[in-house]
């Protein structure tokens, strides 16, 4: 979706929002990246651990999942706007004072993600990955795209990151390609 390919009319039909993710799963067309792992983890029958079925276990992921939406979610992608994509569109200059007030966001949602979620635990919600990870994982990456150090004075951060790129590798690599892709025109335009 790069190259705008969300505006054409033929997404449009799949996803009137014009947003990436969607799936169209034979027909059932679905948004919203919550909605759709929620969905992928009911629909397939995948491990347990993914979504529990414990109503605890599940609540702690559902925990994550909406303090995530606008705290980790919300500074993370506004860190990659306002650093890469706004400047690219408009041909502007950063805004830093928006800049800042995103990374100093982002930063407070680093600190919780160590204090409240982590806890020296390897996942998020405990013992065993889940869709909070993998969500958790992508938001974190974007401010990296953006050619941040995220995890530099993250510890548990990073170690949770390592844990889950090596639970999911070679996939988890593969996904986030493009990121290191984008992080290095970064760093050589001096964005």
């Amino acid at each position: 979706m790069t190259e705008g390919e969300h505006f054409t009319p033929e997404f449009t039909k799949i996803n009137p929002l014009k947003r990436v993710p969607v799936i169209d799963h034979n027909g059932f067309h679905l948004t919203e990246s919550v909605a759709i792992l929620k969905y992928l983890s009911r629909e397939f029958c995948t491990p347990d651990h993914w979504y529990p079925q414990d109503s605890k276990l599940r609540a702690r992921v559902d925990e994550f999942l909406a303090w995530q939406h606008l705290n980790l979610r919300l500074n993370g992608s506004m860190v990659f706007r306002t650093k890469v994509v706004v400047p690219k569109l408009t041909n502007t200059p950063v805004d830093e004072t928006k800049l800042n007030q995103f990374l100093k966001g982002l930063e407070t949602d680093l600190q919780q993600l160590e204090t409240v979620f982590l806890r020296n635990r390897p996942f998020l919600c405990g013992e065993k990955i889940t869709i909070a990870d993998l969500l958790g994982a992508c938001e974190v990456e974007q401010p990296c795209a953006a050619g941040f150090d995220v995890l530099e004075d993250k510890p548990l951060v990073a170690a949770w990151i390592e844990n889950v790129r090596n639970h999911l590798a070679p996939h988890y690599d593969e996904v986030h390609q493009v990121c290191r892709q984008v992080r290095d025109r970064v760093e050589k335009s001096k964005l």
